[in-house]
């Protein structure tokens, strides 16, 4: 319920265990003003995807005495739920158009070969389309490989001194909108490693960049303003502004025909140590999506900064939506001693292996 003229503050949970929603109130605005309860500048958008386990803050300002229908539709189009905002009791209003079923694209699968797509918005909607049931997950790359230069990828691999961060302490902390693409980390696709992760996992992407520009699958060329990863800024500057002093980089596997999920295609039950973070120090996590499912990733005890471009402004959440084929950094200061949960929040990803232990303690110096 609402009284013309006055502010609502929603808080949007994506409680579900699956689902990925798309959010928007036909004829209202929104400004969204916390993600995963952490205040941020304010954004004004029509639409925003929210994964498992996060949250949005919203405020709308309802100026007509009408209803207004809350319509939060499946990422695949399969069903929606809707809610209503109304002055007066037994008031509706009517449900929106529903948005096609999308198709996942060469892109999905990390072989758009370099092309810039720009979000999947500048082509054809055609190009490039491709059905899941026609892709063989099981696919030799070794023909994909041949004569091209790749990262020497190791399994948990560390960077000391890594340095690849930008210096953003130029951008605009009012400007929510990225247009200056080379301020986006991992911009430049990178190809993938010599390892493909054993059985675990299938249709490893040849190439992964930063997708934090992009509004998703199925929120293209809508025409309306779409939250971007890229428009989150912390309210105010985070506390922590210390270079990462280390990195690790952790491959986001699985096989879609065969149920298996894991990190660097080792499900949980085989994994015999811990992830070693070290109490105190600055720590950077890079994501690197292999499959062509979207993964909400969850780091309990601990917040991450999402490196996306804001500087001393990165957002702070505790899950992060990492696109197919993306490679996104967040920054870690490591403050919570013990052992902590890491996984993906798609419910069965988790148990079937998704799953890891983070073990902080005390950096031992060797004598």
């Amino acid at each position: 319920m609402f009284k013309s003229g006055e502010k609502v503050r929603l808080r949007f949970i994506n409680a579900s265990a699956m689902t990925f929603v798309d959010v928007r109130i036909p004829g209202l605005k929104m400004t969204v003003v916390q993600a995963d309860g952490q205040n941020v500048q304010p954004v004004t958008v029509d639409e925003f995807r929210i994964a498992i386990a996060e949250t949005y803050d919203v405020i709308v300002e309802p100026e007509e005495e009408t209803a207004y229908t809350i319509f939060a539709e499946t990422m695949d189009r399969s069903g929606y739920a809707r809610g209503t905002l109304a002055p007066r009791l037994g008031m509706t209003a009517p449900l929106p158009e529903r948005k096609k079923r999308p198709l996942r694209t060469m892109a999905d699968m990390g072989h758009d070969h370099g092309m810039d797509h720009s979000a999947h918005s500048q082509h054809s909607p055609n190009m490039n389309e491709m059905n899941h049931s026609q892709h063989n997950s099981g696919m030799d790359h070794s023909q994909h490989n041949s004569g091209m230069e790749h990262s020497q990828h190791t399994s948990g691999m560390e960077h000391s001194q890594h340095n690849s961060g930008m210096d953003h302490s130029q951008h605009h902390s009012g400007m929510n909108h990225l247009t200056e693409t080379e301020t986006i980390p991992h911009q430049e696709a990178v190809m993938h490693g010599p390892d493909h992760h054993g059985s675990a996992s299938a249709g490893v992407a040849m190439m992964s960049k930063s997708r934090l520009h992009e509004p998703g699958i199925g929120l293209e060329n809508t025409g309306t303003r779409v939250l971007l990863y890229t428009d989150l800024r912390s309210l105010t500057p985070r506390e922590d502004q210390r270079k990462a002093e280390r990195e690790i980089e952790l491959h986001l596997t699985g096989n879609m025909e065969r149920y298996m999920w894991s990190f660097d295609g080792k499900k949980y039950s085989e994994a015999k140590e811990p992830i070693q973070f070290y109490n105190g120090e600055r720590l950077r996590l890079t994501f690197v999506n292999d499959t062509m499912m979207e993964h909400p990733i969850h780091l309990h005890g601990m917040w991450m900064e999402l490196d996306n471009g804001a500087g001393a402004y990165k957002p702070r959440k505790h899950t992060v939506l990492v696109k197919p084929a993306e490679r996104m950094s967040v920054d870690v200061t490591v403050d919570a001693p013990g052992n902590w949960a890491f996984h993906c929040h798609l419910l069965y990803h988790m148990k079937v292996g998704m799953f890891r232990v983070v073990s902080v303690t005390d950096k031992v110096e060797k004598a």
